[in-house]
């Protein structure tokens, strides 16, 4: 017995460690890091004016060539009316700010043993967008010939201002072309997929599968963003994805040869 036991393989990672917490005060403080990342390329890139439009008509030009070029339609239907251009300009200033963090909290709380790889795809998934805003600056859709500006409509519905989504007073303090690629759709394919998988009641798992499509439709029909944008935003995250499983596998690995 003792011979057979010593041919067996070592667990990679046991139960009680993979329902471990990381530290509330570390997990902060990196998300706090990712942010201030965020912000700082956004702002960096902001002085590309000429570039950003040339690299919007590349974009509008790619979508013509492929025959998906059909933002402005949806644009115009939903900036044609309070009704649809109200909930969807707050849903665009608010739910990116505000689902994202409250996915993260739920995970660390309920499912710590998913926690780590979902949050390692996140901040993976947001490094490699903040290249991309940094190497393809990007006028958005509300800024070329033809598009609404659905959120400057309805400013005074809201505390966003004219000129972005940032509060009115502050619209100086974000970069405005960085649409490529979109995180808004991005992070919510990835809140979607972390309730989807993981939630246990139908209803909500619906709506996370639901909520990466209606953030599309927001930020489309918003004229934030170019269909291109989202289809890059979903690359990112799955890069970020298979990122994240390539490094707990790598973990796996370590673990299992210094056992």
């Amino acid at each position: 017995m003792s011979g057979m036991s010593r041919l067996a393989p070592a667990p990679t990672i046991s139960a009680p460690e993979a329902k471990v917490r990381p530290r509330w005060w570390r997990e902060v403080f990196l998300l706090w890091v990712m942010y201030l990342m965020y912000d700082g390329v956004r702002l960096l890139v902001a002085a590309g004016h000429g570039e950003a439009f040339a690299n919007a008509h590349r974009v509008l030009d790619l979508e013509r060539a492929l025959h998906v070029a059909e933002e402005v339609p949806i644009n115009h239907a939903v900036s044609a009316t309070p009704f649809l251009g109200v909930p969807m300009s707050f849903a665009y200033a608010t739910l990116h700010y505000l689902v994202t963090p409250i996915v993260l909290v739920w995970l660390w709380r309920r499912h710590p043993e998913r926690y780590r790889g979902a949050r390692t795809a996140l901040i993976t998934a947001t490094l490699i967008g903040l290249v991309g805003f940094w190497l393809f600056p990007t006028a958005p859709p509300r800024m070329m010939p033809g598009f609404v500006d659905t959120l400057a409509k309805y400013d005074g519905w809201g505390w966003w201002a004219g000129a972005a989504s940032a509060p009115k007073g502050m619209a100086g303090l974000t970069n405005e072309f960085a649409a490529m690629p979109s995180l808004h759709v991005g992070w919510a394919a990835w809140c979607g997929w972390q309730v989807a998988r993981t939630a246990t009641w139908r209803w909500l798992q619906v709506l996370g599968a639901v909520y990466p499509v209606f953030m599309f439709t927001v930020v489309v029909g918003t004229a934030n963003h170019y269909i291109a944008d989202a289809v890059a935003g979903l690359a990112v995250i799955l890069a970020g994805a298979v990122i994240a499983r390539f490094r707990e596998r790598l973990r796996g690995h370590v673990s299992l040869w210094s056992a």
